[in-house]
This record gives structure tokens, C-alpha cells and sequence, in this order.
């Protein structure tokens, strides 16, 4: 576990290295970003291997920071947070594997992008609420310039709209967790004794800051109807960025709902619980029937996204163990599959035929021009139906059956979800991939093959999926435990009642 605070210190240095690099030769700052995202995952494999699964934060660093506030470097982790780590470190590398195209200001893009990466590091080990709100912060500002300068359909847009809901979410936090700091008499920023004060904040102020600090954190998270930055950032970012958005960056909200806003106010969270199951339920429904009638092949999968999320959503509002193992395993598993398909849609795709059209598309004979995409797509629009095998089956199955022990009501209104997302992803697969060929463009018979870095990023991927989906255990043996922790115990005792 010591092995953790060094992937945020890596991912900084390569962000660095990478910067200097690419002002000598864009293959040098490639390199340099594939070894460090290689090393930021493989000190999460290592600090696996060696993880003893607990029911409480194992403290890490724990060192004063700025004392006269009572703020201090505190990281911690249980396997939660290792979960989330695993994915990034997953999803970085991989994203770099699907940048390895980009030809323009090479050393700059990676920088941002390994920037990115230390901030979202740094968020899933923070033990103490104001060093959280700090690399949170850090991992937005990158996002911004990614889009913005290396994006494509409304980059300027798409980048400043997703900015502008990210900071008006983390403004809340901040807003909420300050309030909770002056109510204890300013205590301490860390997520114990913050806990602990809050058991003595009166009902009004409970119910204040848990609205503040969710809703800022459930913007992050794509939570309906706050959600519609998510697929217009999603379209006009390059692939990289899109899959670190739907793969890491996303999570970052519903992380901060269940580590800070749900055990810090549970009165709150009891409060307001079923109006966030079907807000959940809402955008599951919601974002999957505006998939379904997408030309834009990229707004699929971004609404695709929004809609799984809204399962991990539904898992918290449940508010007991089974719900919340499951909304663990889905981050983990939607970090993957909506991973896959965007690097199959932006990069195996969009790139070779420029066209995100599926009208243009279903023109095309994709499945034999670019067949190793095709099956990809298709293997990983199964994942993301939830068909037994791949990841999106058991994280699914655990949430609705852990929803269904709090309100069966729930569990059936968010089951209607996985019928639209067997519609929306067969009619993507169908159109994108098999459609009529009526006609063929001529230098449709051209593609450029499928290159190594994009083979390599795409089996990675699809092993992963398959790996959890046929052994889910081996995420949940470290995620249970730190669900019985006692923070957590008393959110859900209070939670459900």
C-alpha cells in the first residue's frame, strides 16, 4: 500500500519529463507518457498484491500541511479507493496507446494528460476534505485545454461548458465542506473528525450541507439534470481525453458522494434519498431513449454513458452494502467498456473515415474493412448490456438486487434501463458496422489498418471486462470490507430507515 502515494508523484514527474521531451521529438514524449502511465499502474498492481482487505482507511501519509487550519497531507486508502486506482492506472495507459496518433504539440498534450492523472490519483487517496478538494481541482483545469486544443465537433464550446458545470459543482463542495468546518468550531479538514463533529450539527444543518456537498460531487458524476455537459464534452474531446472523462474523470463525483458528502450527513442523505434514486432512475431512462434516436455515433455512446452512470447513483441512493458493492464494481466496469467504446468510435473510426454520421456510416462495409474494430464493438456492446461474461452483468445484478432489499419499486423502474440499452447498442451495432450497403465510397475501400498501439489498448481493455465479469469476487473481496466500516455503517443504518 506505501507504493500508492507514489503514483500521484509519478504522474506529476511525467507530466513533466513529457513536456520537456516533446520539444525535442514527439516519439520521446509518446515513450515518456506510456512508461509513466505504465508505472502509475503498475504500483496500484503492486500495492494489489499485497493489499489486506480492512473495514477502515489504512492510513498512508499523514503529515501537518497548513496547520494554523488544521489541514494535512493525509492519504489513506481501502479497497475502494484501490479499485478506482486500478482503473486509472488501466485507463491511463491505455489512453495513451490510443493517442499515439496525435501528431500536434505531442509534449503539451501529454502533459495535460498525465496532469490529469496525478489530480485523479491524488483525489481517490485524499483522507483529508480540503487536500480532496485541491487535486480535484487540479484534475479539472487540464481537462479544459485537452478539449479545447486537441478536440473536434464545438471543442471551444464542449470544453468551456463542461469547465463551467465542473466548477460550479466543486464551488458547492467547497461551500458545504467550509460550512461543516466553522459548525466544528474549525476542527479539522479530515474526513474522521469531520464525521465525528457531524453527529452534533443540528437536522437543518445536515440536510444543508449534504445538498451542497452531493449535488456539487453528482454534477461530476453526470446526475440527471445536470448531465448535459457530459456528452458534449464526451463528443468534442480527442479519444484519450474521453476515455479518461468516461473512464476516471466521471467517477470522481460519485467517489466524493459516497466517501465525503453520504457518510459525513447521513441525516441529510436520509433525507434526500428518494429524490436520488429517481433522479438516478430518471437519467437512466432519460439519456438511454436520447441514445436510441442519436445520428451522431459519438452522442450514443455519450448518452450511453450518462445512463450507466445513473446505476452507480441508484447503488448509493440504496444505501446498503449489497447496492454500494455493486456501484463500486459498475465504476470499475463502466470505466472500461465506456473506455473501449470510445476508443473504438473516435479512434478506429472517426479517425479513418472522418465521419461520426451514421446515416454515412451505414453506407460503409465496416465489418470488413476494419474488422478487428467490429468485433471489439460488438464485444464491447455486449459488456455494456450486461450480458453475463463481461463486467457490466454482475455490477448491474449486484445494484438492482441490493436496490430491490431497500425499494423494490426502484429496482423495477431502473430494470426498464437495461431494455433500452439493448436497444440503443444493438441499433449502433447494427447501423455502424452492418448496415445496407447501398452504395460504397470509393476510398472506403482504403482504410489504414488497425495499428499495434491500438490492438494492444483495445485487448487490455476487453481483458478486464472479461476478467471481472466472469471473476467479480475479485473486486468485491476488497470493496466489501471497507463498506463495514463504521462510517459506512451508520450511513446505512441511517440511510435505509
Amino acid at each position: 500500500m506505501n507504493a500508492l502515494p507514489c503514483t500521484i508523484y509519478v504522474a506529476f514527474t511525467g507530466a513533466l519529463l513529457a513536456l520537456v521531451a516533446g520539444a525535442r521529438s514527439a516519439q520521446a514524449a509518446r515513450v515518456v507518457a506510456l512508461l509513466t502511465a505504465l508505472t502509475v499502474w503498475g504500483l496500484t498492481l503492486y500495492a494489489a498484491s499485497g493489499f489486506v482487505p480492512a473495514a477502515a482507511l489504512q492510513d498512508l501519509i499523514n503529515i501537518p500541511w497548513i496547520p494554523e487550519l488544521g489541514i494535512r497531507y493525509h492519504l489513506a486508502a481501502d479497497g475502494i479507493s484501490l479499485t478506482l486506482l486500478v482503473l486509472t492506472g488501466l485507463a491511463a495507459t491505455t489512453g495513451v496507446l490510443f493517442s499515439w496518433n496525435i501528431g500536434e504539440r505531442v509534449g503539451e498534450f501529454f502533459a495535460l494528460y498525465l496532469a490529469l492523472i496525478g489530480g485523479v490519483c491524488g483525489v481517490f487517496l485524499s483522507a483529508d476534505a480540503f487536500a480532496l478538494f485541491v487535486f480535484y481541482e487540479i484534475a479539472i483545469v487540464p481537462k479544459y485545454f485537452l478539449i479545447a486544443n486537441w478536440g473536434s465537433t464545438n471543442r471551444e464550446y464542449g470544453a468551456m461548458k463542461l469547465v463551467l458545470y465542473s466548477f460550479a459543482g466543486s464551488a458547492l463542495v467547497l461551500a458545504g465542506v467550509l460550512w461543516a468546518y466553522a459548525a466544528a468550531d474549525g476542527a479539522g479538514f479530515g474526513l474522521a473528525q469531520l464525521a465525528e463533529a457531524a453527529t452534533r450539527f443540528t437536522h437543518v444543518q445536515q440536510l444543508g450541507m449534504f445538498a451542497l456537498v452531493f449535488t456539487g460531487f453528482a454534477v461530476l458524476a453526470g446526475m440527471f439534470p445536470f448531465h448535459t455537459w457530459a456528452p458534449t464534452g464526451h463528443v468534442a474531446a480527442p479519444t484519450a481525453a474521453s476515455m479518461l472523462l468516461a473512464g476516471v474523470v466521471m467517477k470522481l463525483g460519485a467517489y466524493g458522494c459516497l466517501r465525503v458528502a453520504m457518510p459525513l450527513f447521513p441525516v441529510g442523505f436520509a433525507f434526500f434519498q428518494p429524490a436520488i434514486a429517481w433522479l438516478a432512475i430518471a437519467g437512466i431512462l432519460y439519456a438511454g431513449f436520447v441514445a436510441l434516436v442519436q445520428e451522431d455515433f459519438k452522442f450514443v455512446i455519450g448518452y450511453s454513458s450518462v445512463s450507466h452512470m445513473g446505476f452507480v447513483l441508484l447503488g448509493l441512493a440504496a444505501a446498503n452494502a449489497t447496492a454500494a458493492g455493486g456501484a463500486v464494481l459498475q465504476m470499475f466496469s463502466h470505466g472500461v467498456i465506456a473506455g473501449l467504446l470510445f476508443a473504438v468510435v473516435g479512434r478506429m473510426v472517426y479517425e479513418r473515415t472522418h465521419t461520426r454520421q451514421l446515416a454515412d456510416l451505414r453506407a460503409m462495409p465496416l465489418h470488413r474493412l476494419i474488422p478487428f474494430a467490429a468485433v471489439v464493438f460488438v464485444l464491447a456492446g455486449l459488456a455494456s448490456m450486461g450480458l453475463p461474461g463481461f463486467s457490466g452483468f454482475p455490477a448491474e445484478l449486484t445494484i438492482l438486487v441490493g436496490t430491490w432489499q431497500t425499494r423494490p419499486l426502484w429496482a423495477l423502474a431502473a430494470a426498464g434501463g437495461v431494455l433500452v440499452a439493448a436497444a440503443f447498442t444493438l441499433r449502433a451495432i447494427q447501423v455502424s458496422f452492418f448496415g445496407k450497403v447501398e452504395r460504397v465510397e470509393v476510398n472506403a475501400h482504403h482504410l489504414p489498418p488497425i495499428t499495434w498501439p491500438e490492438k494492444a489498448g483495445a485487448l487490455l481493455l476487453l481483458g478486464a471486462t472479461i476478467y471481472i465479469g466472469l471473476c467479480p469476487d475479485a473486486l468485491l473481496d476488497w470493496i466489501r470490507p471497507a463498506l463495514r466500516s463504521p462510517l459506512f455503517h451508520a450511513l446505512f443504518t441511517g440511510g435505509a430507515s
